[in-house]
């Protein structure tokens, strides 16, 4: 039982992950974060790791309900998620202008230091949706699709969904407090090169789960087989 309940830890760091993508979002983070002290950076990226915790393991025990609630199948989550994680990915690719009038409105907010702007600000953007994005939300509700029976197993099933979600946000907690050295450590053009590699995956990460929402659909309908 242990080994069970530790390869489900593990499976939701593994699964998030690459799509979370923290290290190349972290100078996506600190170009939204402008110049800020060194306190206000780590404060800000524990606030987003603290929301980002929340929106996963939300999306894991509740999304599922949602979802049938309002009769939405996970295949068309994944398709209107894919299309939003697109949309972001070529946005980055080539809104600079809208990049650079996010940075000076954020960086305005936190140097006020007012709590709940601050929250609000660490909210959105950065939580979601340029952290936790709908393709982040659709693989987590995945996880959490099925909902064990016996009590034994919901018990563990609820312990490895926050320890899993724990390990996952800490990693982005230790990549965004060390946004401005990351940046620092690449340089102007390792930054820009980051940035835009960034972009283009988070595009082809979009495509994929709209792809794999697509496909779904066709398995649904009868159209290719299971």
């Amino acid at each position: 039982m242990l080994i069970i309940f530790l390869k489900a830890v593990l499976l939701i760091p593994v699964t998030l992950l690459p799509i979370l993508n923290p290290f190349g979002i972290a100078p996506v983070f600190a170009n939204l974060l402008g110049d800020v002290p060194r306190q206000v950076e780590k404060r800000v990226a524990r606030q987003v790791a603290i929301n980002c915790w929340f929106l996963l393991v939300g999306a894991i025990f509740i999304g599922s309900h949602v979802l049938t609630f309002f009769g939405i199948s996970l295949p068309i989550v994944r398709i209107g998620g894919g299309l939003l994680v697109a949309v972001s990915g070529w946005r980055l690719l080539s809104d600079n202008e809208h990049e650079s009038s996010i940075k000076t409105q954020v960086a305005k907010t936190y140097d006020d230091e007012s709590n709940e702007e601050l929250k609000a600000r660490s909210f959105y953007p950065i939580s979601f949706p340029l952290t936790v994005g709908p393709g982040t939300i659709a693989a987590s509700i995945t996880l959490g699709a099925n909902t064990p029976a016996r009590l034994v197993d919901w018990v563990m099933s609820i312990g490895s969904a926050a320890l899993g979600s724990a390990l996952t946000v800490l990693v982005v907690y230790l990549c965004y407090r060390s946004a401005n050295k990351i940046v620092s450590l690449l340089g102007r053009l390792g930054t820009m090169v980051v940035l835009r590699l960034s972009a283009f995956i988070l595009l082809c990460i979009g495509i994929q789960i709209f792809w794999s929402g697509f496909t779904g659909l066709l398995v649904e309908t009868g159209l290719l087989p299971p």
